[in-house]
């Protein structure tokens, strides 16, 4: 399409000039100035700028906002609208902070900074100008959905996801060891909420669907958290309590103070012992091949622990399950006090639970955890001690344990 010059130069008015607007608009979309646009199209650079961005209202000469182009969408209420934008243009005429602003609108400091930044217009000095419609032109424009996922962009930064979903890391994990590896390339940054889309949204195929098997859950879709089974009490008394236990446990500054359960197998025929350090979240698998009775978890707690210095055993917490009915012998023999958490209050032993919900990506349930040798459950509390943890500041409970008992032995 091509334009001439027009010889009438009086205004024609808005709806006369649509094929000169379209062509406006196409040509400045293509990185034309102002001026070179409205040349091309034969109307005057002041035309093109109030299509672009509006005028206000002046003596006899009403306002208008800008031009809206095809296609464009309404603004939805959880966005900024077009009068938020007004607003924000007058009290920032009237010398108002973004925090008074921001309390007016009822939005959070952030969001007005943020769309000062993004849709104000450089003038001379490099200084932001703020034009209400102008600046709803710009939103609109930048609105439209879908758009490209940043995973999918990167196949670095895609390979690198996939290959750690593959060791059973968590999201969460995965993002802080890409900020570790590469802080200064924002284009391998991304959130966990990032990687849970792309696993979790049909459709957009940037990571592959299987790895959704490597998740915590092993769900291929997300689903609310149910509230806890309620547990009946069993155990007979004599119990020492968790009230009972020494404060010094219940800060994690003291290490030495364990939590211990069972994860139970198929129709309950076998199971694993476990136990973690509280202050370390060093986790120790027990092996208990010939069954749980009780017993046979007095002997297997004690092997397991035989070789922990004794500044690492001064407790151990369990629930009041019928595993632990020969307690005193094991506290006796291992001079470890053991305490017992109250009925169906499984976050009396947080680190444990949430512990053994990571070795279920390990052991399923529904499988015979007999079958397991020595051997593979300290591989498996390895590879879980190796592991980055956030709540120790994205160290290892590895290197946690080692520096611990580097620093007792001095």
């Amino acid at each position: 399409m091509t334009f001439e010059i027009r010889k009438d130069r009086r205004p024609q008015g808005r709806k006369i000039l649509g094929r000169e607007r379209e062509e406006y608009f196409r040509l400045m979309d293509q990185g034309l100035s102002n001026r070179e646009a409205c040349r091309i199209v034969g109307i005057d650079r002041r035309t093109g700028m109030r299509w672009r961005n509006g005028w206000r209202a002046s003596g006899r000469h009403k306002g208008s906002p800008p031009v809206k182009r095809p296609g464009m969408p309404e603004s939805p209420s959880r966005y900024l609208r077009e009068a938020d934008r007004i607003h924000i243009a007058d009290r920032l005429r009237e010398n108002a902070s973004i925090r008074t602003i921001a309390k007016e609108l009822g939005r959070s400091p952030s969001t007005v900074s943020r769309e000062i930044r993004r849709n104000g217009t450089p003038g001379r000095g490099g200084r932001l100008h703020y034009r209400p419609h102008a600046a709803q032109s710009r939103a609109d424009a930048r609105r439209p959905r879908p758009k490209p996922g940043k995973i999918g962009q990167s196949t670095e930064l895609q390979e690198f996801i996939q290959q750690h979903l593959s060791m059973r890391w968590s999201p969460e994990q995965i993002v802080q060891q890409l900020r570790r590896n590469f802080p200064d390339r924002p284009e391998m940054n991304v959130v966990h909420e990032t990687i849970y889309q792309a696993l979790y949204v049909q459709g957009r195929g940037e990571l592959r669907r299987e790895l959704t098997r490597a998740l915590r859950t092993g769900r291929a879709m997300r689903k609310p958290r149910r509230q806890a089974q309620q547990r009946a009490p069993r155990f007979p008394v004599p119990m020492v309590m968790i009230s009972d236990r020494p404060a010094e446990a219940a800060d994690r500054a003291v290490p030495g103070h364990w939590e211990g359960d069972l994860i139970i197998g198929k129709n309950n025929g076998s199971a694993i012992g476990t136990l973690v350090e509280r202050s370390t979240r060093y986790l120790m698998l027990v092996h208990l091949p010939n069954g749980r009775a009780p017993h046979l978890v007095r002997d297997a707690l004690l092997d397991t622990i035989l070789d922990l210095p004794a500044q690492l055993k001064r407790s151990l917490t369990w629930d009041q399950g019928v595993e632990m009915g020969r307690h005193h012998e094991f506290a006796t023999a291992a001079d470890m006090p053991v305490y017992f958490c109250d009925p169906a209050s499984p976050w009396q032993r947080g680190s444990n639970e949430n512990t053994n919900g990571l070795l279920r990506q390990y052991f399923p349930k529904g499988t015979d955890l007999a079958a397991h040798t020595r051997e593979h459950l300290d591989a498996v509390a390895t590879e879980l001690n190796t592991r980055p943890r956030k709540t120790l500041g994205w160290q290892t409970p590895a290197e946690r344990m080692h520096t611990l008992l580097a620093t007792t032995s001095n």
